[in-house]
């Protein structure tokens, strides 16, 4: 029995789905969204709140202020309130509307870059506004997840041991890939302690993460607008790519069998199938897929048939063709 005192004590449930009876793939999908943030992101953000205290940069004078596209904004939320913390969460028009509503339920205060920047950019928008914020006023702090250490350390510390102890013989981790914390995190654990397992990094068509041109992207969480500097220190063996309209309809694939998981675990999940399909037909590897979060902030998006009609056209035969 787990009792805790305040809502950011909660990490892991230890859930894991098999999911070779949905999909005929010898995957295991780890699920990291049942926590009061109801994402994995809830790690990170304890992890950078608790640096910045130690190291004096945050105390009850301060002002925590992040740029985020929803999960992050929503874990620095719940961390916030847990600890009696002002919180800014920095977003933009692609924010799922449910977790705008969310963060400011938690008492943080929201800003919407509506405007990109001259390069099309919401992500350079949304830093563009946290500096500004940050300089009229000393007693903000930005916790730059973009380029903090203690993001990477959380997955280092937490996530990729775990992992390993519950699967001591893995073969193949398929992680998605964001601002690369959980993605430089792991790679590094499993290389210092368990090298045989292949880090498989999952990134959507359209993200310039791994050296690829930019392109329109709808879904938040993973991919980047601009290259994120965790990603470009960390050694990844092989990159798999997403269309996001693959990822939705994995998502639904996985709905109908009453899995309801967010976006990013959509374009993990189908990466890590299609991986597997061709590198391994016999299904004898032991393979881990990391699920960010679950789907009830997407019903606006990935489940709502008009958004998926108008972003991506009319998916309904080839959901018919994926739930054969």
């Amino acid at each position: 029995m787990a009792i805790i005192s305040t809502a950011d004590e909660l990490f892991d449930s230890d859930v894991y789905v098999d999911l070779g009876p949905t999909l005929r793939v010898p995957l295991h999908l780890k699920c990291e969204g049942f926590n009061f943030a109801g994402s994995v992101k809830l790690r990170a953000a304890s992890s950078m709140v608790s640096a910045a205290v130690r190291l004096g940069l945050v105390d009850e004078n301060s002002t925590m202020v992040e740029s985020s596209s929803g999960n992050l904004g929503v874990a620095l939320s719940v961390v916030a309130a847990a600890r009696s913390l002002p919180f800014v969460c920095v977003t933009d028009p692609k924010c799922n509307p449910a977790t705008v509503k969310l963060m400011r339920a938690l008492g943080s205060k929201v800003v919407v870059a509506d405007q990109p920047d001259a390069d099309g950019s919401y992500l350079a928008a949304r830093k563009r506004i946290v500096r500004d914020l940050c300089a009229r006023d000393p007693g903000y702090v930005w916790l730059n997840q973009y380029e903090n250490p203690a993001n990477w350390l959380a997955h280092y510390e937490n996530t990729a041991p775990l992992i390993a102890k519950q699967f001591p013989a893995l073969d193949v981790l398929f992680i998605g890939t964001g601002t690369g914390g959980t993605l430089t995190g792991c790679v590094r654990w499993f290389g210092d302690n368990a090298p045989r397992t292949r880090i498989v990094a999952v990134d959507t068509v359209g993200s310039v993460n791994f050296g690829m041109p930019a392109g329109p992207r709808h879904l938040p969480g993973l991919g980047a607008a601009e290259r994120m500097p965790l990603v470009e220190g960390t050694r990844v063996e092989e990159v798999v790519r997403v269309e996001e309209r693959d990822a939705v309809l994995m998502c639904r694939r996985l709905a109908r069998h009453g899995f309801l998981m967010g976006g990013s675990t959509g374009t993990v999940v189908s990466g890590a199938a299609d991986w597997l399909r061709r590198h391994d037909p016999g299904a004898v590897l032991t393979s881990v897929a990391i699920s960010a979060d679950l789907g009830d902030r997407y019903i606006e998006t990935v489940y709502d048939d008009a958004w998926v009609r108008r972003t991506y056209g009319d998916l309904d035969k080839e959901q018919e063709e994926s739930n054969a």
